[in-house]
């Protein structure tokens, strides 16, 4: 699984950012795709973003005084955590392969942290993404995007570097903020190579929120407990510091399918259930059916 993954995961780094003339030019695409919010966590100023970050898109809305809810972008994040859980950070979030490259840099490794650091990004989730752009507002009536504005390292790394590199006159007009983010960003790089995605473990709020649905998502880690032998070569494996045997769809899991490459009897599967591909099937068949009376 490990090689499907990577290809998936660089398809998507990709194609969220696609728009290659913005990184020379240093302006950001504006066109109609970006109201369109991609499931991981890519920056809208990224140059090359095609997107929307779901993130920011929901504090743009609690903030604005002409909207008091979002059902797109609530409803998408929600359809998103029903359906695949933290499979979008395994898979498809581009911020994620980042980080697992950085973690490739040769290095002494920590692989647990102290599982109170675990609830850091529960607690961002609340306070920065929902809480202040809500409450604090400007004369204005318009809410701060808190977590994007003082703290996201992922806009600063690939959103500020490349915008400051192709334009001079923002570089003159750099304060105190980006230095504080800028410190962010660089304790964000050095954590992620001791610790596998340290950003994800400890800060992301967007993990915070899918993780919420790992246990109920149809998308899910499966372990028939006839097949288990305890032999905790699965939770050896996993880089995120989960026991599947334990707790298989724990909320720090990504989905990445390693434990399963490591069960050498075949007692952990990723991916539907039966139940659910039956489901499925039966539902993608009565629509099908349903069009070709119509055509008649």
């Amino acid at each position: 699984m490990k090689i499907p993954r990577k290809i998936i995961q660089t398809l998507a780094l990709l194609g969220c950012n696609a728009y290659i003339p913005g990184f020379f030019k240093g302006r950001i695409y504006r066109g109609g795709l970006k109201y369109i919010c991609v499931p991981g966590l890519n920056c809208y100023s990224c140059p090359g973003a095609l997107g929307s970050c779901p993130l920011g898109s929901l504090q743009a809305v609690l903030g604005d005084y002409k909207y008091s809810f979002s059902f797109y972008v609530t409803g998408l994040m929600l359809g998103f955590g029903l359906v695949f859980g933290r499979f979008i950070c395994g898979f498809l979030c581009p911020f994620g392969l980042i980080q697992e490259l950085l973690h490739k840099i040769p290095f002494w490794r920590v692989k647990r942290v102290l599982r109170g650091f675990l609830y850091i990004k529960y607690v961002l989730l609340a306070v920065f993404v929902v809480a202040m752009p809500l409450l604090m507002r400007n004369f204005t009536g318009l809410g701060s995007p808190a977590f994007c504005k003082y703290i996201c390292p992922a806009g600063t790394i690939t959103a500020g570097l490349p915008l400051l590199t192709v334009n001079p006159s923002m570089r003159k007009a750099l304060g105190w903020l980006f230095v504080m983010k800028s410190a962010i960003a660089v304790l964000t790089v050095v954590g992620c190579i001791p610790i596998y995605r340290f950003f994800c473990k400890i800060v992301c709020p967007l993990g915070a929120f899918y993780g919420l649905f790992n246990k109920i998502a149809l998308c899910r880690i499966h372990l028939e407990k006839s097949k288990c032998v305890h032999c905790k070569a699965c939770a050896k494996a996993c880089k995120m510091a989960v026991d599947p045997c334990r707790e298989s769809n724990s909320a720090e899991c990504i989905r990445c399918g390693d434990c399963v490459n490591a069960c050498r009897f075949s007692a952990l599967s990723f991916g539907f259930n039966k139940e659910i591909r039956r489901t499925l099937t039966c539902t993608g068949e009565a629509i099908q059916n349903l069009f070709e009376r119509r055509s008649d």
